[in-house]
């Protein structure tokens, strides 16, 4: 008897619990309440972007003209520095040694020089002088002797010989008198002029070295370019820092008493945002903290959009005109890089205007704005 009710009583028992089970599972989910509340438009008509925060001088990516090893780090992240301030400097030894060298050349070529403007030297006119007159002494000698012997009339006292000799020797006295007043003249000349000039040559040639290694020392001291804040560092002593442009720069630097937000506004919506816009940004995860953007510049050719992946070689179908705006960062809890909601006030229209330069060839109206895109839904607001 209980077997015979027992087993149906089961079975309709598991029929409603089945049904029960559909039932649940077929009702929709309640959506789940966002992180963080999505940032709302201050404006009626709008053009919304993603923005992303930088300097207002740009991010500069600071590298090194010459490859080597870091010898010392000067600032760490945050650190504010001026203009000329050392960032970092790179091992310079061989240089610094090349210097010496090229420093004692340059000295040896300056007191070569001063040698030369100086001449003549006093010690050395003297035996000069004295070898002039010790010259004339020996010519008057040998002239008196010629005399002598041709006063001589008795031909057995003197040889043809003998006189020959006698007068070739006044004639070399001559000759030796002659090459030592030249010698005194070129003395007392002082230096030759092309010598001189031969001389100040060597000088420049030497100092031009000295100041070309100096240079190659100076190249090897990294220097802030601006005013600004250190945003980044990437090397640390003893690494190897190459030269040219990296993905990932040895240090970052950028001016941020006032910020720069750089917003990508999609090309369909481009010609809606004008010169001088209002716009706004909230702070990406919380809505509160937003500030009023002032506009400074459009980046007047519109780009392929690039995701915020970091991938360098991803490409997307969307191409989006870059707008800056610039903000006071104040208190505001900002960083460099962080992303902002952006909303830009698009009221108004192009109606007996001319649009902006910068999404527009001076031939453009609005009048030639095709009506699909300006009886689009976004373009009443």
């Amino acid at each position: 008897m209980i077997r015979t009710f027992l087993i149906p009583l089961i079975a309709i028992a598991g029929m409603i619990l089945a049904v029960v089970v559909v039932v649940k599972s077929s009702q929709p989910k309640p959506p789940s309440a966002p992180v963080a509340a999505p940032a709302v438009s201050p404006f009626a008509s709008r053009v919304a972007g993603s923005g992303i925060i930088e300097s207002s001088s740009q991010n500069i990516a600071i590298g090194t003209p010459v490859a080597g090893t870091v010898e010392k780090v000067a600032v760490v992240v945050g650190d504010r520095v001026k203009a000329g301030d050392v960032l970092f400097t790179l091992d310079s030894r061989d240089q610094r040694s090349l210097l010496a060298v090229r420093e004692a050349e340059f000295s040896t070529a300056q007191e070569n020089l001063k040698k030369l403007e100086a001449m003549p030297r006093k010690e050395e006119i003297g035996p000069a002088e004295a070898r002039v007159e010790a010259a004339k002494a020996n010519l008057e000698d040998l002239k008196n002797q010629l005399a002598i012997m041709e006063r001589v009339n008795d031909p057995r006292a003197r040889s043809e010989e003998e006189m020959s000799r006698r007068r070739f020797a006044v004639l070399a006295a001559q000759g030796r008198l002659d090459e030592a007043n030249a010698q005194l003249a070129l003395l007392l000349a002082g230096a030759w002029k092309p010598d001189l000039e031969v001389a100040k040559a060597q000088v420049r040639s030497a100092e031009a070295n000295v100041q070309q290694v100096k240079t190659e020392i100076e190249r090897r001291i990294i220097r802030a370019p601006i005013n600004g804040r250190v945003l980044q560092v990437n090397i640390r002593p003893g690494e190897f820092a190459p030269a040219g442009a990296m993905a990932t720069p040895l240090m970052m630097m950028g001016a941020v008493e006032k910020l720069n937000v750089r917003v990508d506004v999609d090309e369909n919506d481009a010609w809606r945002v004008r010169a001088g816009a209002r716009a706004e940004g909230s702070l990406r995860g919380n809505r509160d903290i937003k500030t009023p953007l002032t506009f400074v510049r459009f980046e007047p050719y519109v780009v392929p959009k690039k995701s915020l992946t970091g991938d360098s070689s991803e490409r997307v179908d969307t191409r989006v005109l870059q707008v800056l705006f610039s903000f006071d960062p104040g208190s505001l809890p900002v960083f460099v890089g962080q992303q902002m909601d952006v909303y830009i006030d698009a009221a108004g229209d192009f109606s007996g205007e001319k649009p902006p330069a910068a999404l527009s060839t001076p031939s453009d109206s609005a009048k030639n704005i095709p009506p699909s895109v300006s009886s689009s839904p976004e373009s009443k607001k």
